[in-house]
């Protein structure tokens, strides 16, 4: 098989092209609705249109691994500015510290690229399989070889593109049907079933309101704990791992890729708050403390978002990253220095979980790892191909951020963040989340390595009973059709749905 680089002519410059649309147009719906779409399905839909055109150098777009290049490019350029950069950069303007904008997003490129490398050296380990869900991965390979092949294929693609956007114009989130035919089923019903209980909590629990507590906190914190030790249980028991995946890294480069992210997690630490002077509000023992604690969520946060977008599609690095700043607050670090470590771990889930979406597409198109040596070659390409989409978000972010936060553009979490860090823990509070930790631990433990506690914590966070009732009954659709019928058609109905958000959003967001 011959191997294609990223460093051709033709997937640079439209890569890079599409990288900075997606950057500003990903800041600019951020800004304006608190969510940045996941562009990788919408550039799919357009790379394959592009591809169509018989101009010279244009048909080489016609092969899908250059495709898939562009698209990682293009992702991560998209997701580093508006989840990472623009939310750090917007975080330090309201607490009115313009002086640390610069600073700040050196603390997101770190992070970010930290994040992205990890990801290329766990990917197809036991802890992070190939072989694993990676919804939207498959979505991104299936649309891609669809589009290649075209006939039957290619048809039942536009029949999910056509019915995606139709649905989604009448307010069903097709994307959750799409999903729940391609993801972990368990995950999705304990998706959907948090979603429907925080979107309906004050019905069902008597005028209670989950959203105004901090029930959804808690349970991600002790499912978040039993997860991490279901993790390294699984490195240290080969032989189940063994027979549940085929063509994994072995225990020794997991353990190695593991520590190795820590050790340069710490860096980052230190070299940020070098950078952004954080270590001026803080005692020797508290900064050493600080370095600590960024390492260990740093990776905290990268493993959580991973595993639960590796099951459902879903990474919940906001909740995570809301947890870490919680305990930050109980620690005592300073509000600039809060400020900063939301920054910098911020930076780290999204482009993580974003990579393994890529790469697990880039896997399949490459033949499912078949050929060892080009499935190597091919992801050592997306994973730099990737940081040059860092690069480019975390640059994007800096030109165009201070300037969206001036004309109010900001997004809600980076005005969460700013209020968080300059107010106090109670004790109540603490009482709170040590309480409601306790079934979000039993429900992970219960149910395995599935990320079951995880994904009910990141629904009751999330007020969308619609597309809960959605997931469930799609759920409950495949249990009775199973997804022989669906395997081309639910990519199809994700990237219709995305791309009918994606055009209403920008009408919104700029008209």
């Amino acid at each position: 098989m011959k191997r294609v680089s990223f460093k051709e002519p033709i997937t640079l410059i439209f890569g890079v092209i599409l990288a900075v649309l997606s950057a500003a147009i990903c800041m600019q719906i951020m800004g304006q609705l608190g969510t940045a779409p996941n562009t990788s399905l919408i550039g799919a839909v357009l790379i394959m249109i592009v591809a169509k055109i018989p101009l010279g150098m244009v048909r080489l777009l016609k092969n899908v691994e250059r495709q898939n290049y562009v698209l990682s490019i293009a992702s991560s350029a998209g997701f580093t500015a508006a989840n990472c950069g623009f939310v750090a950069i917007a975080t330090v303007f309201i607490m009115g510290r313009n002086d640390l904008i610069v600073p700040i997003s050196f603390g997101v490129l770190f992070g970010s690229m930290i994040a992205v490398f990890a990801m290329g050296r766990l990917f197809d380990t036991k802890v992070f399989p190939a072989r694993g869900a990676w919804p939207m991965g498959v979505a991104v390979a299936t649309a891609l070889q669809a589009g290649d092949e075209g006939g039957k294929k290619g048809w039942q693609l536009l029949q999910g593109l056509v019915f995606g956007a139709v649905l989604s114009f009448f307010g069903i989130p097709a994307a959750g049907i799409g999903i729940a035919f391609i993801a972990n089923m368990l995950t999705m019903v304990a998706l959907g079933i948090g979603m429907i209980l925080r979107g309906y909590s004050q019905y069902i629990f008597g005028g209670f309101d989950i959203g105004q507590s901090n029930i959804a906190q808690g349970i991600m914190i002790g499912a978040g704990v039993v997860a991490l030790i279901q993790i390294i249980r699984v490195i240290k028991n080969p032989n189940k791992a063994e027979r549940d995946y085929k063509n994994i890294g072995n225990d020794r480069e997991t353990r190695k890729a593991l520590i190795g992210s820590v050790g340069l997690f710490v860096i980052g630490a230190v070299l940020v708050a070098l950078i952004t002077g954080a270590f001026s509000d803080m005692g020797i023992g508290m900064s050493v403390l600080w370095v600590v604690f960024a390492g260990v969520t740093a990776v905290v946060t990268m493993v959580l978002t991973g595993t639960a977008s590796m099951h459902s599609g879903w990474g919940p690095a906001f909740a995570v990253v809301t947890i870490c700043l919680t305990i930050g607050m109980l620690i005592g670090f300073s509000p600039v220095a809060l400020a900063v470590l939301v920054g910098y771990i911020g930076a780290v889930g999204m482009p993580f979980a974003d990579t393994g979406i890529g790469l697990k597409a880039g896997w399949i198109i490459r033949g499912e790892g078949v050929d060892p040596e080009n499935e190597r070659y091919g992801r050592r390409q997306q994973v730099i191909i990737k940081q040059f989409g860092v690069v480019i978000g975390v640059g994007m972010a800096v030109v165009f951020g201070v300037m969206l936060a001036n004309n109010d553009i900001l997004p809600p979490m980076s005005v969460f963040y700013a209020s968080k860090t300059a107010s106090t823990v109670s004790p109540e509070l603490i009482w709170e989340l040590v309480i409601w930790a306790i079934p979000g631990a039993i429900l992970q433990l219960v149910f395995g390595n599935k990320s079951v506690g995880l994904m009910l914590a990141t629904g009751l966070l999330i007020n969308n009973p619609i597309f809960g009732i959605t997931l469930l009954a799609a759920i409950g659709l495949r249990l009775i059709i199973g997804t022989k019928h669906t395997a081309v058609r639910a990519p199809g109905l994700i990237a219709g749905d995305g791309l009918f958000g994606f055009g209403a959003n920008i009408f919104r967001a700029f008209f």
